[in-house]
């Protein structure tokens, strides 16, 4: 996401920490979720909380007036999974279903339309999802048959069906099958299948698709190089794969030594991020990356650390 995402991101620990002394113990906060100017909370009773820019309706409230408190997602229930883009909101129900709300200018809700909405609407046609991700003006889902969809803006082709006309509706990505994990950059989307391959499609005019080039791709290439991925992340032209051994590779833009390796050049294949070992869960910002230790430490590097510093690396 944009820039903004780290104001978000700072003072979304305040936020949530205050909301978890209000909190009960049988209602605790199970997910979050940052866009560029706004952000989700899932619950554990399966409610869903926002707060933030509500110009295009991405609270979900019914409403277009930006809230600096949480407020609930109106006539919303039993949801597993959230994802805030940069103006919309996408959120997955224990039934498979995919609801969205906030802007459309590009079709990015999925339900056949142009027109924002302030309050959820269900993606028709689309079912049995299990998982969602939301990108800058694109949106992405994960069938429980392993199979990927896309709707939204493609431009650089970053709905992955072979074209670069936008869709309102979803469509297959093409020739992309097995997949476990999905996430999506501002312009790009990543897939990880269960060999533990990495597959990219959309911009990459700073090799955030790895595959050794900066040529844009409307359908899937196999990110060059890696395997033995368990977990991958993206963020604006950037892209991270953690891999079993707990080591973290990153690839796209550096600008901000957003891959950790010291250099601020591009890169358009996967280079491993030095010094980090024995890491359990990554996270890429639009100009930073976090990353933790099976120690629970915490680890930070890029350009938006919690202070200025010249060091490329720091443990928060």
């Amino acid at each position: 996401m944009k820039i903004y995402m780290l104001i978000v991101s700072f003072i979304l620990g305040f936020i949530l920490s205050a909301m978890a002394q209000a909190t009960s113990m049988e209602n605790q906060t199970v997910q979050i979720s940052a866009g560029s100017t706004h952000s989700l909370v899932l619950k554990e009773d399966g409610s869903v909380w926002a707060w933030g820019n509500n110009i295009n309706g991405q609270l979900g409230d019914g409403s277009t007036t930006n809230k600096i408190t949480p407020v609930r997602v109106s006539g919303f229930s039993h949801i597993t999974m959230i994802a805030a883009g940069k103006g919309h909101s996408l959120a997955l129900k224990e039934d498979g279903s995919v609801w969205a709300w906030g802007k459309n200018r590009y079709g990015q809700l999925g339900d056949g339309s142009n027109n924002n909405k302030s309050s959820p609407v269900q993606i028709f046609g689309l079912s049995h999802v299990t998982r969602i991700a939301a990108g800058g003006n694109h949106s992405l889902a994960m069938k429980d048959d392993g199979t990927v969809w896309a709707w939204g803006t493609n431009i650089y082709g970053q709905l992955g069906d072979g074209t670069n006309i936008g869709k309102s509706n979803p469509v297959q990505v093409t020739g992309l099958s097995h997949v476990i994990m999905i996430v999506a950059g501002e312009s790009h989307s990543l897939a990880l299948r269960n060999d533990g391959s990495v597959w990219a499609w959309g911009l990459n005019d700073s090799g955030q698709l790895g595959d050794s080039t900066t040529n844009n791709k409307n359908s899937p290439v196999q990110v060059s190089e890696l395997s033995h991925v368990s977990m991958i992340s993206a963020a604006n032209n950037n892209s991270l794969a953690l891999k079993n051994d707990g080591s973290v590779w990153a690839w796209g833009e550096n600008y901000y030594d957003d891959l950790g390796d010291g250099l601020i050049i591009d890169k358009s294949s996967p280079v491993q991020v030095s010094e980090l070992s024995n890491i359990t869960m990554i996270a890429a910002g639009s100009c930073h990356n976090l990353a933790i230790k099976k120690n629970g430490s915490l680890w930070a590097w890029g350009g938006q650390l919690l202070w200025s510093v010249r060091r490329w690396y720091e443990h928060t």
